[in-house]
């Protein structure tokens, strides 16, 4: 809904009010229903109704309930309850569904005295305890109960989300957990983008500039280098928000999924991105407005990657993400792109899911 976070009941209620619709428990299951293949045996605990009991047995668990809640009113405090309730009971790993403000949550309850892991689930998801999509989560926790895959400590990060609405990205260390690793399955931690990357954050909206049509929408994505190509422009920009312009004018601030669906539904678009630092994701981290039901509208040859060197080669290999929450559109993303990351230049780049 491009509200920047959905900590607290106010966030949540606007949320709602705008036809936002809760990802988490469709995540959860996805993740529960390949652990359950991979681990059949295991005894599942979880908290009631739709904060775990729903998704658990929709995805064929027949679950012990721990805990007691109020439904369609949970609250951070309940997190923090049932987790330390889990924890008393003895439990090897902690599965939770959120965003970064979840996780601060779980940190709180159990500190480093249980192993957890993130399904990404939530608008800020930065700190590096989460698996890159719900499938990785289910296999890198059925392996991690099989003694096939190490703990190591995973920061988690957490970022005020009024700054963030204001348009300052600075994520905080809140705490450290020991989390199951497989450097294909969780994702990295935010990292922030060089002061001096701006000359060639120029030079890649000089190119794209360059190629624009001139009535046609350019759906522009977070990010201070998709923000060098509205200043090229002479646009406004949101730093951390989803925006739609031409050549000549803007057509949407901050726009919400919403807004962009009806735009691709009525007429033909560019999207343009840039890779999270550090992550990698091109969707499905930071810019949850272009949503699977927007992508799908757009040919894969109308969205665009901007990317520095610099922002590539942190990634030491590792591929560019997807993870919208459509397995359609992730797997229609997969694979081979040019990104641009000068003027006149491109890098053939792997994307995967």
């Amino acid at each position: 809904m491009g509200l920047k976070g959905s900590d607290g009941a106010d966030a949540l209620r606007r949320s709602l009010a705008l036809g936002g619709v809760s990802e988490a428990g469709d995540r959860a299951r996805r993740t529960l229903e390949v652990l359950r293949q991979l681990a059949p045996e295991i005894e599942l605990i979880v908290a009631p109704s739709e904060m775990g009991e729903t998704p658990a047995r929709a995805a064929g668990f027949d679950p012990c309930v721990v805990g007691m809640i109020v439904s369609g009113a949970t609250t951070a405090a309940d997190t923090r309850s049932i987790a330390a309730e889990m924890r008393t009971a003895g439990i090897e790993l902690l599965l939770f569904a959120g965003g970064d403000g979840t996780a601060r949550d779980v940190c709180d309850a159990v500190g480093r005295t249980v192993t957890v892991l993130g399904i990404a689930a939530g608008v800020k998801v930065y700190s590096a305890v989460f698996a890159i999509n719900p499938a990785r989560a289910g296999e890198l926790a059925g392996a991690f109960l099989h003694g096939r895959a190490p703990a190591r400590e995973g920061e988690v990060l957490d970022l005020d989300e009024d700054a963030y609405r204001a348009g300052r990205v600075s994520p905080t260390l809140h705490g450290y957990v020991w989390s199951p690793f497989r450097r294909d399955s969780v994702q990295g931690g935010k990292e922030p983008t060089p002061a001096g990357e701006r000359p060639v954050a120029d030079a890649i909206a000089d190119d794209i500039v360059e190629h624009m049509s001139a009535d046609r929408p350019y759906i522009l994505g977070p990010g201070t280098t998709t923000h060098a190509l509205a200043d090229r422009l002479g646009l406004p920009k949101t730093l951390v928000g989803v925006d739609v312009v031409t050549r000549e004018h803007v057509m949407i601030i901050d726009a919400n999924e919403m807004q962009l669906r009806e735009l691709v539904e009525t007429r033909p678009a560019t999207i343009v991105v840039t890779p999270i630092g550090g992550q990698g994701f091109l969707f499905g981290r930071g810019n949850p407005q272009i949503g699977p039901r927007v992508i799908a509208c757009v040919n894969r040859r109308d969205i665009i990657v901007v990317a520095t060197p610099t922002k590539l080669a942190a990634l030491q290999g590792r591929p560019l993400l997807v993870d919208t929450g459509d397995p359609t559109v992730d797997a229609s993303l997969i694979g081979y792109l040019q990104a641009v990351t000068g003027y006149h230049e491109r890098t053939v780049y792997r994307v995967s899911m």
